[in-house]
């Protein structure tokens, strides 16, 4: 919604170890054709991102990378720091900086990030994990509107109340856990084994494009290059709308993680993140 181009299919680098493992797999999803990476402060592996991409011969404008503020930076003066620490982990400009969790000041964050948007340093930003209550209750205090919101979405749990929300300011959704962290009862599920079979690809590919269909923004995870290839398959072919209503048949609200849930705000704000 602000005039900012982002590649629908990203390469997730949540859990990745910051030991070298980072560095190769990013070098990898590269070479294979991402062109949009996704990392955050609190994965402890933004320095390896901005090296591979750096190292990785690929203009660096036609790479899309996108970061999130920890909540130890929340607050207008704090997310400068926080914010610094990225852009100098990275090496480079961010093209898209969300706040990763919605507590704390996460108002007096988003006025230092549209103030960072405005400098150009970072080319959009948006917030992350806020459902439909967090979303009404944070939003409305924000002088500009998010270009993302980056949530939990897959096939047992599909967003549609946040969906309808973001959809009157064309926010769009990045799905986070797209194929449900490999959940066996969906990668495995029936309805949708028939439809791979059909068109000779995997339960993955299928969930994969159907969030493309979708207007979602996906970002699967894996360290195996065979998988990468895999899950980035998926433009030679189109679900037909009996196939999409398959696929949104299979919502069950059934979330992995519950931003609103007790306990979880406090859980969160022991991790902290170091120069």
């Amino acid at each position: 919604n602000d005039g900012i181009k982002i590649p629908q299919i990203g390469f997730g680098t949540f859990k990745i170890p910051a030991d070298g493992s980072t560095y190769k797999a990013v070098l990898s999803a590269l070479e294979i054709g991402y062109r949009h990476i996704d990392t955050a402060a609190a994965y402890f592996n933004e320095e390896e991102v901005g090296k591979a991409v750096k190292d990785s011969g690929i203009k660096r404008e036609e790479i899309f990378i996108t970061s999130k503020l920890w909540l130890q930076d929340y607050g207008y003066d704090a997310a400068k720091v926080g914010t610094e620490r990225s852009l100098r982990k990275l090496g480079t400009y961010i093209d898209l900086y969300l706040l990763h969790q919605p507590y704390g000041d996460v108002v007096g964050a988003w006025k230092r990030l549209e103030q960072y948007k405005k400098e150009g340093q970072i080319r959009s930003i948006g917030v992350s994990n806020m459902t439909a209550t967090l979303w009404q209750k944070f939003i409305p205090k924000f002088e500009t509107k998010p270009s993302v919101n980056q949530v939990e979405f897959h096939p047992f749990f599909q967003q549609k109340a946040l969906r309808e929300i973001l959809a009157k300011d064309k926010v769009v959704i990045e799905a986070w856990a797209p194929l449900g962290q490999a959940n066996p009862s969906l990668l495995n599920h029936e309805k949708l084994l028939i439809i791979a079979e059909k068109y000779n690809k995997s339960v993955a590919q299928i969930i994969l494009r159907s969030q493309i269909q979708e207007g979602i923004i996906t970002l699967p995870k894996t360290v195996n290059p065979s998988r990468m290839r895999e899950n980035i398959s998926i433009f030679d072919f189109s679900l037909n709308d009996d196939e999409m209503a398959v696929v949104r048949s299979l919502d069950s609200n059934q979330a992995i993680h519950d931003p609103e849930a007790e306990g979880v705000e406090e859980r969160l704000k022991q991790y902290v993140i170091t120069d």
